[in-house]
């Protein structure tokens, strides 16, 4: 989720576990602490890009970072602190960075919680910045903030948000499962026969959702609302996945695919070849439309060695998708 959510998260934990005793201290250590796992993002600084995809959300997204770091800091935390009680800077700290991860593992990127097993969570019902999610969670901290810390309304409040909060997220579970049979039942009347079927929500809401549906020699795209009257359209795009060659055996290639799952397709322009994940979507809602999220070029260096290198965004493509995206979740 993106860094607001995730500090109103980290306080709100911080809150329920020392609120009484500290105050609004624990807001604030709550939500430092709520950010010190997507610290892993300087990665990209150090290392190729194809790396820093695979760090992303990995050994800091883990209960083993969350065992190993939080008695570390709860006791660096404990030694300048009024308050010394190792245990429970210990516990304020587990809890804020346990369930970073967890709510992470309800976005499409997923996390590696059981890192260092190579199994990545990924709920995929809840888009990384939901304002139903993370505002209705910030004026209950707000309101809980304002109170003493020994007030019972303080504790009303910091719980009512944990629990509204959590409920969004349990929601989102049951909004999926029937976008999942709307996209299920469109592929069966249009006798379309497939090999999985992926879902995620559109960017912003969990009211218009996106699928991804591979068949042998392409990917089909295809969006519903909950609000469409019409039949869900589906997009071909070829998988050409032909084009990689001989350095489909490159161990770069080979890692770039197992982190997009097998959902990219790949495609020519100007001689260059690109890597797309499929996984995001599209920077558009216009049909045909190959302005991926997530598009990598392909080259090799001077050396021979494959490299990865993402493809420049242009702002205005994000904004004319919020445009087109809340023409779209309005109905077909």
């Amino acid at each position: 989720m993106d860094s607001l959510t995730q500090i109103v998260l980290g306080a709100a934990v911080g809150e329920a576990v020392l609120g009484k005793k500290i105050g609004n201290k624990a807001m604030l250590y709550g939500a430092i602490a709520g950010t010190i796992p997507d610290l892993d993002v300087l990665a990209s600084h150090f290392t190729d890009t194809v790396s820093a995809l695979a760090i992303h959300r990995g050994f800091t997204h883990s209960i083993v970072f969350s065992l190993l770091f939080a008695p570390i800091f709860g006791w660096i935390v404990s030694r300048y602190e009024t308050f010394k009680n190792f245990k429970s800077w210990t516990l304020l700290f587990f809890w804020a960075f346990i369930t970073h991860p967890i709510l992470d593992a309800h976005t499409t990127w997923g996390t590696q919680l059981f890192w260092p097993f190579d199994l990545r969570l990924a709920f995929k019902t809840i888009f990384v910045i939901d304002p139903l999610y993370t505002l209705p969670f910030l004026v209950f901290l707000i309101l809980a903030m304002r109170q003493k810390r020994t007030t019972e309304k303080r504790q009303f409040y910091n719980k009512t948000g944990l629990i509204v909060s959590s409920s969004y997220l349990v929601l989102t579970l049951f909004l999926k499962w029937m976008a999942f049979n709307q996209f299920e039942a469109a592929l069966k009347n249009q006798n379309i026969d497939y090999l999985h079927l992926d879902m995620r929500p559109s960017p912003l809401n969990t009211i218009l959702w996106s699928a991804n549906v591979e068949t042998e020699n392409a990917f089909l795209l295809g969006n519903y609302s909950f609000f469409d009257t019409k039949p869900i359209v589906f997009e071909s795009y070829p998988k050409n996945h032909e084009f990689l060659g001989d350095i489909a055996e490159d161990e770069k290639v080979k890692r770039m695919i197992a982190i997009s799952e097998g959902w990219f397709t790949i495609n020519k322009k100007d001689d260059a070849l690109y890597y797309n994940d499929l996984r995001f979507g599209l920077l558009s809602l216009e049909p045909k439309s190959d302005n991926f999220v997530f598009k990598y070029k392909i080259e090799k260096d001077p050396t021979g060695n494959v490299q990865f290198t993402e493809a420049p965004k242009d702002t205005r493509d994000g904004k004319k998708l919020l445009s087109e995206l809340w023409i779209r979740l309005r109905g077909n």
